[in-house]
């Protein structure tokens, strides 16, 4: 596919200079959902599936973006100086938010370019193909005009772009496990501070299985923001009560029981309950992780979906039947939603002997009551962007 990509790179630019190539993953996330902006931690690993660029500096300021993903859209052209958002939810919007991020953050971008994607990544699918898409530009203008930028300065100008230009109030996650990625492990990363730690993946006799409800979800606009919100409103009461907290990931279980009274609405008090919960459990999940306590770290998966489906309301039924499946299934140590939610995709931690029938029991019994093909794959974890140079 990538020959494809550069055939259609020429096609639709002409000749010039052999574009230079560029490869960032996404991810999915093992555990801490809806953590990553309520100063909690999350526990993502980036992904071998992602998304490709070929990209050409131009001579001018044009910039032209073309998409196989997306070939009806043709060849989106504007200029980097001219880099606003595109009507009617143009996929180039996450290409043009990059470009105006780094240059409002004082990145001189010296000419145009030519720039063609393709990517793997189920669209819709809760396995970040927009911050992959994000922080691939971000590492392709760093390659390519020599800035002197990291992979965590990509990742917050990725999640700058993602807020401000396309509207949605995600957190940091999903672009820094792209940018940050490390081949065969999982990333503990402590959202307030940025800190972080590698941990192996060393799933002895498992592997990961994800499995996509063919549900798609459209986050921008939606329930998503209404969450954060809902968090917000929940730390805001909080602090009546505790002047100076940070976070919800600031409290412990223990803690936000003795003062979840002083949150009136019964809404977002449940909404701060996950985000606390959901915390403890991710650090729990590490720990376990290290001791090589698969089973433990099943069931912290499984309590997580509980809590993303009866507190956080994030699931649908598509997917509250997958994971139910999944629990059913002999072999399976943990199954739950992952990604911002409202469909999309489980995250399942499989045992290699079970994994043939696993495979066969989801799609037989999720079609029967759904009517819907699951799509499954058996996922590693992968290393961050990067240029291709091979």
């Amino acid at each position: 596919m990538i020959q494809t990509l550069l055939d259609e790179f020429s096609r639709r630019f002409g000749p010039g200079d052999a574009p230079r190539r560029f490869f960032a993953p996404g991810r999915v996330n093992l555990i801490g959902e809806h953590t990553d902006y309520n100063g909690g931690h999350v526990f993502p690993c980036a992904l071998t599936l992602g998304t490709y660029c070929a990209a050409r500096v131009r001579a001018d300021r044009t910039l032209r973006l073309f998409s196989l993903n997306f070939p009806d859209a043709g060849v989106v052209e504007t200029t980097i100086d001219q880099a606003t958002p595109l009507p009617g939810g143009s996929w180039a919007n996450y290409v043009l938010g990059v470009v105006r991020a780094f240059t409002d953050a004082g990145h001189a971008l010296p000419a145009g370019l030519d720039m063609a994607f393709w990517g793997d990544i189920p669209a819709g699918s809760g396995l970040s193909s927009s911050a992959a898409l994000e922080v691939l530009v971000g590492t392709a203008l760093k390659g390519l005009f020599g800035l002197r930028v990291s992979g965590t300065e990509i990742a917050l100008l990725s999640q700058r772009a993602e807020n401000d230009f396309i509207g949605l109030s995600c957190g940091i996650m999903d672009q820094f496990a792209s940018a940050m990625g490390k081949r065969d492990h999982a990333i503990f990363l402590d959202t307030q501070t940025l800190e972080y730690q590698y941990a192996p993946l060393a799933l002895t006799g498992a592997h990961i299985v994800i499995v996509n409800s063919m549900c798609k979800h459209a986050l921008a606009g939606s329930a998503y923001n209404d969450r954060r919100a809902e968090c917000e409103r929940a730390l805001a009461a909080l602090r009546t009560v505790r002047p100076g907290l940070p976070s919800l990931g600031a409290l412990t279980p223990e803690e936000f029981d003795a003062l979840s009274g002083a949150i009136p609405d019964a809404v977002c008090r449940k909404r701060a309950r996950h985000a606390v919960y959901e915390n403890a459990r991710t650090l729990d999940a590490f720990d376990a992780l290290r001791r090589g306590d698969l089973a433990a770290f099943g069931q912290l998966m499984n309590a997580s979906h509980v809590s993303l489906r009866d507190d956080y309301a994030v699931s649908c039924g598509e997917v509250d039947a997958l994971v139910d499946i999944a629990w059913r299934c002999p072999g399976v140590l943990g199954a739950r939603i992952t990604g911002g939610g409202f469909g999309g995709c489980t995250v399942n931690i499989v045992s290699d002997a079970a994994a043939a029938q696993f495979t066969e029991t989801v799609r037989r019994e999720y079609a029967a009551r759904t009517g819907l093909d699951a799509q499954i794959y058996t996922v590693s974890a992968g290393d961050g962007a990067r240029e291709v140079l091979e």
